[in-house]
């Protein structure tokens, strides 16, 4: 007796451990799921953070100089080691920035002892010009030679001359130059100046190889430029050497020269700000966009715009600094540029983003001097015969909440919008980084799948869970769970090489379908109606799916079969083209609706197997209840089991459209991955998790590119986060109001 309550004590005790131990096992595991769910919530953060850092400034270095002359023109290497200043005695001089050697003169050379007009080139081309009272130019560029004695990097400015150290003649007639402006170019040069009589002179210089000695032969073009207003404050060639820009007083000529024999004005603007004159013009990195100072502070930015089948200079937004803009200096490889104003004050802006980045007080001398490092990571002050050198802190100046989620007009477009283009070929390339396109690409595959899986997944699940005999039952939903298993990248292979050619090649025929098919089914269920009782009675017990399968079938076959015969009737022959023609609807191959169709059998098993199980576990007690008060199956079904399973029904929808919005592989492969706004079934769309997978292996780490798709996972994890709380939150609302029945 004794031992037998021993025993059972003893087991009763392993019991109660095993409990325990399950209950913690279980208790750690989902808090560990949790604390797993928070650190790619805290990565993400940390990745992407950095982009809405504010910019700063530090002053690092300085030092005096003795040249006592103005400094017309100052620049850095990369590395921000050496800089040089071109100053008004017609001197070039190099100063050392680093720690051993700081404010040591390392190269200097007068250029010119007497000089009438001085010009600079594009900040990417780093490259200087004086003209004289005999017409003539000199061009010269400061240089840097890179070497590694004893694996130590030495960094040696250099003074080149691209056409020689020689004085190039411009005016035949040799007048003084009053003002030029000049740009180099791969495999051309031009040089624009005004004369003291007057007269404008577009000279361009065009190489060509020698092919035995491989030496650059320079062919040279002078030309009058037409129509030059009187007074000429200011001139600049575009690096491209297609626009030239004159400016006089508030007034902008702008001329065509892409043809020196057809040099023409091509457009006449007022580029001033409302009460205030113009005091700089200067064009920002790739030379799309013009950069208008005024007195009162307001910087302007103008570029071409598309305008009745015309492309004219057009006001697109402005800036304002603190102060009358004094000078505008562009960043080298970026839409950012800074300004110097006559409160002593430096401001940084950034054209994409459309904001002011930093304002800080740097000198008590209107008059000061500023450069933009190569790098945009220093800022070089020339203040009173001393050069001071700032670091900044501005690695990701283009990216703001309103370039992300509002519409930005960007250079060249007709208008603002909502863009992802987020690389080019070119180093001019103004990075397009909207999320607004990529996100609405989400929602837009998430949808069409959804409108294509649902209604068959849910109506399957209740038929096989409410209907269906125990015995198909059986069979059914495991082979449909295990459809679920099936690779996305299968389907995306068989959607894109398969299926969106056969629907564009059948187009009428899947049309047609969405009517063959419920009108089979209809009829089939009439002809089993009218059938004789006995024979009503032998296909009873829920095998009427198998009656189906092969009208379906026939129906699928017919309606694939008529495709071209309606497709010559109704479409004259070409689908295709009726849509685009006569309908304005384009057309992809690699679409939403093959999108739709792949994904939404992606879908279908989650939803079902869901679902059906929330319909099979409604309590039979209260079905046997309510058919035994009289109700017919069918008001059963839809008075007391779809009421009672809603809960379990409406999560199965919400956890499809979860794994809708994060699908990558189907809609990597089956749509055109064109990042474009439009809810029309027969274009495609890009979706935010294919562009992460296609975009993020040619990001650089650490850039803005890199960080926006972070940013990019970061929403569509906020987007699945959304769907499943509704989810959950509808679902316990849903049980609550269910519960009593």
């Amino acid at each position: 007796m004794h031992a037998d309550l021993a025993n059972t004590l003893q087991a009763d005790k392993k019991r109660v451990i095993k409990d325990k131990l399950v209950k913690y096992s279980i208790s750690s595991g989902g808090a560990l799921v949790l604390l797993t769910l928070l650190l790619i919530f805290a990565y993400l953060l940390y990745v992407v953070s950095p982009i809405f850092a504010p910019v700063t400034i530090e002053a690092k270095k300085e030092f005096a100089y003795s040249n006592d002359a103005d400094v017309l023109a100052l620049g850095l290497d990369e590395q921000n080691e050496i800089t040089y200043q071109v100053t008004a005695d017609g001197k070039l001089f190099f100063y050392s920035l680093r720690d051993n050697d700081l404010g040591d003169l390392l190269l200097s050379e007068t250029i010119s002892s007497s000089y009438t007009a001085f010009a600079k080139a594009s900040a990417s081309a780093g490259a200087y010009l004086f003209a004289d009272q005999h017409g003539r130019v000199k061009i010269f560029q400061p240089t840097f030679s890179t070497s590694y004695p004893d694996d130590l990097r030495l960094i040696t400015p250099e003074i080149s001359y691209p056409f020689g150290s020689a004085w190039m003649q411009i005016d035949a007639l040799e007048q003084k130059i009053t003002s030029a402006s000049f740009e180099l170019a791969e495999q051309s040069a031009a040089v624009a100046v005004v004369t003291a009589d007057g007269r404008g002179i577009y000279y361009l210089l065009t190489a060509s190889e020698n092919i035995i000695s491989d030496q650059l032969l320079w062919e040279k073009q002078a030309v009058v430029l037409p129509s030059l207003p009187h007074r000429v404050d200011q001139m600049l060639l575009s690096p491209d050497l297609n626009n030239l820009f004159v400016r006089s007083g508030n007034n902008l000529l702008v001329y065509d020269v892409s043809d020196i024999a057809d040099i023409r004005v091509k457009s006449a603007v007022t580029i001033n700000a409302v009460d205030a004159d113009v005091t700089d013009m200067q064009l920002l990195t790739g030379a799309s966009s013009l950069m208008v100072a005024n007195d009162n502070g307001v910087i302007s930015q103008w570029f071409e715009v598309l305008q009745d089948n015309k492309r004219t200079f057009t006001f697109i937004r402005d800036f304002k600094a603190p102060d009358n803009v004094t000078a505008i200096t562009p960043e080298y490889f970026r839409k950012g540029f800074l300004t110097t104003d006559s409160q002593g004050y430096l401001s940084l802006f950034h054209t994409t983003g459309g904001t002011r980045l930093l304002t800080t007080k740097l000198s008590d001398n209107g008059t000061f001097l500023a450069a933009a490092s190569p790098r945009a990571d220093a800022v070089l002050i020339a203040d009173n015969s001393r050069l001071r050198l700032f670091a900044v802190d501005n690695d990701h100046p283009e990216i703001t909440w309103s370039a992300l989620w509002q519409k930005v007009w960007y250079e060249g477009y007709p208008q603002a919008q909502y863009i992802w283009q987020s690389t080019s070929a070119s180093d001019d390339f103004e990075a397009k980084m909207s999320l607004v396109p990529i996100s609405f690409g989400t929602i837009k595959a998430a949808f069409y799948a959804m409108l294509f899986a649902v209604p068959i997944a849910v109506s399957a699940a209740v038929y096989t869970a409410y209907f269906m005999s125990p015995a198909i039952r059986s069979y059914i939903k495991p082979t449909v769970e295990i459809m679920e298993a099936l690779p996305t990248v299968i389907l995306g292979f068989l959607a894109g090489l398969w299926l969106a050619p056969l629907i564009e090649s059948h187009l009428p025929g899947i049309i047609l379908l969405l009517f063959s098919l419920p009108l089979s089914i209809l009829a089939t269920a009439f002809i089993c109606s009218i059938l004789p009782r006995n024979i009503q009675d032998s296909l009873s017990g829920g095998y009427h799916p198998l009656i189906l399968i092969p009208v379906l079938l026939l129906a699928g076959y017919l309606s694939m079969r008529c495709s071209g015969t309606l497709e010559l009737w109704l479409f004259d022959g070409d689908t295709r083209m009726f849509l685009t023609n006569e309908l304005g609807i384009d057309y992809d191959q690699r679409n939403s609706l093959v999108v739709g169709i792949a994904m939404g059998f992606a879908v279908i098993p989650t939803i079902f197997s869901i679902a059906e199980d929330a319909v099979f576990t409604v309590p039979k007690s209260l079905t046997m209840g309510s058919l035994a008060l009289g109700a017919t199956p069918w008001q059963t079904l839809t008075k007391v089991v779809i009421l009672t399973a809603s809960p379990g029904i409406f999560s199965a929808v919400m956890m499809g459209a979860g794994r809708a919005v994060g699908e990558t592989m189907i809609v990597l492969m089956a749509t055109g991955n064109t990042p474009i706004m439009d809810w029309n079934i027969f274009e495609g769309m890009r979706t935010l998790s294919a562009n992460i997978a296609v975009e993020m292996p040619e990001s650089e780490v650490g850039s803005s590119h890199y960080r926006i798709l972070f940013l990019a996972a970061f929403v569509l994890f906020i987007f699945t986060f959304f769907f499943n709380t509704v989810a959950e939150f509808v679902r316990q609302r849903l049980r609550e109001k269910y519960s009593r029945l």
